[in-house]
């Protein structure tokens, strides 16, 4: 189909998504008209933002540290293998880990790629804590929580020249704002909730993430990215809440091993 055809073709049917929408309080709540191929080309440039600077974003070298990133690619596996993220076949779920200390943050960019900082995984207790954060990071890509944002902030109009190819310049630097995106309270609890699901087909603690919730209570200074979240102390009890729902067995925390991969991140 030529772009300006496609292009009429998409404007002709904004009423009818529009009508779809109003309908469904769900549907307009996960609208999102982009195609999971534009998720796998955000993540792209994110991901080439991040390796052209080095400086604020320092990877941590493959080469001298392989069984660190074996033990986190093992535990995006685990995650990834319950069968619950739907886009698991989909994204390429590629694991960079970024040496910054002083940083308690992981991300994960559209289409599955995935960056998680030295200062979070020295900072956790325990791997089900770490695997809980990592399944609420891999929900925001899963869920397309970037590409719907997107969706509601540009307008259909211009979401429909982004398909044809006519933004694509304008879809590059949209790229280079998602980094450290902070996402809307209904997001965080969407992945908050796709996290205890994801760990509920394992073997760890299903409410893994709340550990994370809980050291952070106990911080002077938390983490700018959480200031517009939900309130800690809300989110464990409803991710508790959401264990106990979805009768999740699971009870491990790996707390020793967790402990000797920790010993591995240079100092």
């Amino acid at each position: 189909m030529k772009r300006t055809t496609l292009s009429l073709f998409l404007l002709a049917m904004l009423p009818v998504i529009s009508w779809q929408c109003n309908g469904s309080k769900d549907a307009f709540r996960t609208f999102n008209l982009l195609p999971i191929e534009q998720d796998i080309q955000l993540g792209q440039e994110v991901q080439k933002e991040i390796a052209s600077k080095p400086a604020e974003y320092p990877l941590l070298p493959e080469k001298g540290n392989e069984q660190i990133y074996q033990y986190i690619r093992g535990i995006t596996q685990k995650i990834l293998n319950t069968g619950q993220v739907q886009h698991r076949d989909q994204f390429p779920w590629e694991v960079k880990i970024i040496h910054d200390d002083k940083t308690l943050n992981a991300f994960c960019a559209p289409g599955g790629y995935i960056y998680v900082y030295t200062g979070l995984i020295k900072f956790l207790d325990s791997e089900d804590q770490l695997a809980g954060v990592m399944g609420h990071e891999i929900a925001h890509a899963d869920l397309r929580h970037s590409t719907r944002q997107i969706t509601k902030a540009m307008g259909l109009t211009l979401v429909a020249e982004i398909l044809v190819g006519q933004k694509q310049e304008e879809l590059k630097q949209l790229a280079v704002g998602l980094i450290g995106l902070s996402f809307s309270r209904e997001h965080e609890t969407e992945s908050d909730m796709a996290s205890v699901r994801y760990l509920c087909g394992t073997e760890y603690n299903a409410a893994g993430s709340a550990g994370f919730f809980r050291k952070m209570e106990g911080q002077p200074t938390p983490p700018v990215f959480l200031s517009t979240h939900p309130n800690p102390a809300n989110r464990v009890k409803k991710i508790d809440e959401e264990k106990v729902k979805l009768t999740c067995s699971g009870s491990q925390t790996y707390n020793s091993k967790y402990v000797q991969m920790k010993n591995l991140l240079p100092k």
